[in-house]
């Protein structure tokens, strides 16, 4: 059985949901002290304080800051109230990049498919019904769980279109902020002599998703990050790889413009006919935390159930 010491730390960045959620009890479970760092109106604290005391329940480190990860104005702060709470024994051993906050916009306008609208036409005329009757009843029959329907159904999307700023801020939010926090833990001194730092990408990185430009452009730019890490500090015992997830059903994904359209693709593609779900990934993770995993380096590792690979 897998068992961390309490004083090996993980710095969980985005971690009242998902993936990183999902980590961090998964790895309290095995012995291992953990630091989410996470962003949330205090609205949503009842929703969440329930959680977090799963991953106190298990009796050891453990500690949340609710605050803003991605302003570097913040990083002493959260370090300081780390490093006292670790105490002179404890050390980061796992790094953990979790952090979805970037802008879903199309990059251009969103033209009506003609040839699905003639088809649509088509049937319902044939049917007896007007085609707004049949696209509403095949919306409704999709969203009560026939995936099959999926490329019937339109996606919605916003009419604000993505722009410079808006990409520029995805990419540093959730891509090469990766190499300003493993920079801050570094100067620090705070990592543990065999630590990991892990980053999670999706298929986004190589297939094109409307709505999806500014993040697949920062997920590519954490992978090559993710690559320098790997090689630069790996004479300083740290190891850096990154985490390519199938598509998982999380607050995150239901942001996504058309994500119940890819959910269903992904559910019917699966080999095991099923989303990923985040513990599938948090399993994962938590073995590459350990001291067997050590020779793996600089890899970009699919836990998808094989989604990526099949196009059935």
């Amino acid at each position: 059985m897998i068992q961390f010491s309490d004083q090996q730390w993980a710095l969980i960045l985005g971690g009242s949901s998902g993936f990183g959620l999902a980590t961090a009890k998964k790895l309290a479970k095995h012995g291992m002290s953990v630091c989410i760092v996470h962003r949330d109106r205090r609205g949503a604290m009842a929703r969440i304080e329930p959680e977090f005391d799963q991953v106190r329940a298990h009796g050891h480190g453990c500690m949340a800051l609710n605050t803003d990860a991605l302003s570097q104005e913040h990083f002493p702060e959260i370090l300081s109230a780390l490093q006292e709470k670790m105490g002179a024994k404890g050390r980061v051993r796992v790094l953990l990049h979790s952090i979805a906050f970037g802008n879903l916009k199309p990059l251009a306008p969103v033209k009506q498919d003609e040839r699905m609208a003639q088809a649509t036409e088509q049937l319902a005329k044939s049917l007896g019904v007007s085609p707004e009757a049949l696209n509403e009843k095949i919306k409704e029959t999709f969203e009560a769980g026939a995936v099959s329907l999926y490329s019937l159904t339109p996606s919605a999307y916003g009419s604000q279109l993505l722009d410079d700023g808006d990409v520029a801020h995805t990419i540093f939010a959730m891509g090469t902020s990766l190499i300003s926090w493993v920079r801050a833990v570094f100067e620090r001194n705070l990592f543990a002599p065999d630590a990991r730092v892990l980053g999670l990408t999706s298929e986004g990185n190589e297939v094109a998703w409307r709505g999806y430009a500014a993040v697949s452009a920062a997920k590519t730019a954490l992978e090559a990050a993710a690559r320098s890490i790997a090689v630069e500090y790996a004479p300083h015992g740290i190891r850096c790889n990154i985490v390519q997830a199938g598509v998982t059903d999380t607050p995150a994904m239901r942001a996504i413009p058309g994500s119940l359209q890819m959910k269903a693709n992904a559910q019917l593609r699966n080999p095991f006919r099923r989303l990923t779900q985040p513990e599938d990934v948090a399993n994962f993770i938590c073995l590459l935390c350990t001291d067997e995993a050590a020779w793996v380096n600089g890899a970009i590792l699919r836990v998808d159930g094989g989604e990526r690979i099949s196009q059935a």
